[in-house]
């Protein structure tokens, strides 16, 4: 289990979400997840600031990233503490790329792969995240896969 980091300033606009005292945010933090296509009723999360944690179990390593990434990409989240646990196949966890202004998925590909033709792989592995590969933004941060 881990602590990742994210850019707290970028992220999709969830009101409310890190209000303090805000009795709804594991429920709107479920909610989330489901709406961009990842609902699992075996996570859990809770808000303590700018920290989620994320707890629960999952089938894939990849389901726990996209979990992750789900949560860590909102407005105001500066860290995910990574409690979920693995029940499939273990396999290598992917890299994690912060995109910066001016990237596209094409440059991030001849970055990491050596080949801007790749960007459709790292389009694919951060579906259903990502519903456009122009549709990134500066501080979202990506799963890279090998």
């Amino acid at each position: 289990m881990s602590l990742l980091s994210f850019v707290k300033e970028a992220g999709v606009k969830l009101i409310d979400l890190l209000t303090p005292g805000n009795a709804n945010a594991s429920e709107q933090l479920k909610e989330h997840i489901s709406k961009v296509g990842l609902g699992n009723p075996n996570v859990q999360a809770t808000v303590d600031g700018d920290k989620v944690t994320v707890a629960g179990e999952v089938a894939s390593q990849e389901e726990k990233e996209k979990i992750l990434l789900a949560v860590g990409n909102i407005e105001g989240v500066g860290s995910v503490d990574d409690q979920i646990t693995v029940t499939g196949p273990v396999v290598a966890a992917a890299k994690f790329v912060v995109v910066k202004k001016g990237d596209t998925l094409s440059a991030i590909s001849l970055a990491v792969y050596g080949n801007a033709n790749q960007y459709n792989k790292i389009f694919e592995a951060n579906k259903p995240l990502l519903s456009h590969p122009d549709k990134i933004y500066p501080g979202q941060t990506l799963r890279i896969p090998e």
